[in-house]
């Protein structure tokens, strides 16, 4: 299996009953999106705070 479904195996026997169906939940999204070839149009936390990071940023002026 691959470590990350092995991370995931693990973690959703160790969370709260409530965030492992949340987690599962969105889990079972992106791999529909992912099945219909639409995962690239969503954006991603990490790029949305890069994003945020450079709007923070002091302008160099």
């Amino acid at each position: 299996m691959d470590a990350l479904a092995e991370k995931l195996d693990t973690k959703l026997r160790t969370w709260k009953p409530e965030t492992a169906a949340e987690v599962r939940q969105r889990v079972a999204e992106v791999i529909e999106l992912a099945d219909d070839d639409v995962l690239d149009v969503m954006r991603s936390r990490a790029r949305e705070q890069e994003v945020l990071d450079m709007l923070d940023e002091p302008s160099a002026r």
